[in-house]
């Protein structure tokens, strides 16, 4: 059976050794990859237009099957490996870019076609993108207004529940197990306010999260107060901050609608992205990966988002560290920076951004925060200097310093890439600190963190 014709066009050259470790889940499987990736291993190999597939013995008695889709990417393994991709098909991909994997012009054995024809049918009943029409609108109106009566109504509630919590005081929160903010929660999920219920369930950790804890639930009860307050004046809210209010609540837009335009400030931005860092997450078994651009001629900052459920692929196109030639759309809002990708062209391999001050960070941080009080992250590219006492922080050439997130661990690769000297460096600022995610050293190589 031969590879679908839908992806015979789309890689046009092999991948470099950085470009497939770049796709590793954590440096352990980078590692146990580089192992694994020698001939001895893997009896059976092939390459085909879009396809790579092979066999690896393992502890098992049959061999471990893997298959990459290089469209997407996506990957399929048949070990019981929970990360994703797994240290076989890493490997693998190891080898292809070596040139270690023969073509093979009969095309990938049945256990392998089988799993690519099923994407290709998967992707050609994929919807073009165009914004599709209601089937009976005003059914869809009914719907809609409906579920604003169940929000106002989930949000009176809610305003209920956060005098309770004034009224009785935070000290009894560190004593509260996580069911005192999963039934609230619960309450906003039903009145279909899921942006709501996320940042209640997030509260659960913060009375466990050290010194300041009851300054920083108290300021999360003051952006919940807040953001229902603005819901019930939506209507006189400046367009860009209703749609704010509206997103951190749990009204989304479909990527149809915003990348065909329909939605206002949805014009396509073209520019050469620089691909700067990204960070995945999970939560409720949803694995969500934030990949941040800066635009080289516009300077504008962008963030692409990429949901998977478990075992499922997370978006793997843009490479930490390269350049990609792409129009993007923006969401609409306060301070717009989700955007989708209308339409991409060949990248580049990108140098080191121009690193900043930390005031200027922070200026850019503040402005942005007046604009939407709910921001909880945003871009930094800095030129900094490690340093790990009194705390881990980082300095700039001004002095200036900026403390390194609690949850970024102890970020020694960042102390042993830096050696005392400065580097750039690209992350997430946050409340709580700087989350490093990705560095540049001596060569001008993107390091990721």
């Amino acid at each position: 059976m031969s590879v679908p014709q839908a992806k015979v066009s789309t890689v046009a050259e092999r991948w470099d050794r950085e470009r497939v470790l770049a796709l590793a889940p954590d440096a352990p499987a980078q590692r146990t990859a580089q192992s694994l990736a020698s001939g001895r291993a893997w009896p059976v190999t092939g390459a085909a237009a879009g396809a790579v597939w092979g066999e690896c013995r393992g502890s098992a008695a049959a061999p471990y099957r893997a298959v990459v889709d290089l469209s997407g990417p996506a990957y399929r393994c048949s070990c019981p490996s929970r990360k994703f991709p797994c240290k076989h098909v890493l490997a693998l991909l190891l080898l292809w870019s070596e040139g270690s994997v023969p073509d093979d012009a009969a095309g990938p054995p049945d256990w392998a076609a089988s799993w690519l024809d099923a994407r290709a049918a998967r992707t050609s009943r994929a919807p073009s993108g165009a914004p599709a029409e209601p089937k009976d609108p005003r059914a869809a109106a009914r719907r809609a207004e409906q579920r604003e009566t169940r929000v106002a109504s989930g949000l009176a509630e809610l305003d209920r529940w956060l005098c309770d919590q004034a009224r009785q005081g935070l000290a009894a929160s560190q004593q509260a197990g996580y069911g005192h903010w999963d039934d609230i929660a619960a309450r906003m999920v039903d009145a279909q306010a899921p942006g709501l219920a996320e940042r209640l369930r997030a509260l659960a950790s913060v009375p466990h999260s050290g010194a300041g804890w009851d300054g920083r639930l108290l300021e999360e009860y003051a952006l919940l107060h807040l953001l229902a307050a603005a819901y019930r004046r939506q209507a006189g809210l400046p367009p860009p901050l209703r749609e704010t209010v509206r997103s951190r609540i749990g009204f989304s837009h479909r990527q149809a609608d915003v990348l065909a335009g329909a939605l206002a400030g949805g014009q396509p931005v073209r520019d050469h992205w620089q691909v700067l860092a990204r960070r995945d997450l999970e939560q409720d078994r949803i694995r969500s990966r934030r990949t941040w651009l800066r635009g080289r001629k516009t300077s504008r900052d962008a963030l692409l988002l990429s949901f998977a459920a478990a075992g499922q692929a997370l978006d793997d196109s843009l490479t930490v560290g390269a350049d990609a030639d792409a129009d993007l759309v923006f969401y609409p809002g306060a301070v717009p920076h989700r955007a989708a990708v209308l339409a991409r062209r060949d990248g580049s391999d990108g140098g080191p951004p121009d690193g900043g001050t930390i005031a200027g960070l922070l200026a850019g941080y503040a402005a942005a925060l007046g604009a939407d009080p709910w921001l909880d992250s945003w871009l930094a590219v800095v030129e900094i200097t490690p340093a790990r006492a009194p705390v881990p922080a980082v300095r700039d050439a001004d002095g200036d310093a900026l403390p390194l997130h609690p949850g970024a661990g102890d970020c020694w690769p960042l102390f042993a890439l830096s050696g005392g000297r400065p580097v750039t460096l690209a992350g997430e600022w946050t409340p709580r600190g700087l989350w490093p995610l990705t560095a540049w050293d001596e060569t001008g190589r993107a390091v990721p963190l």
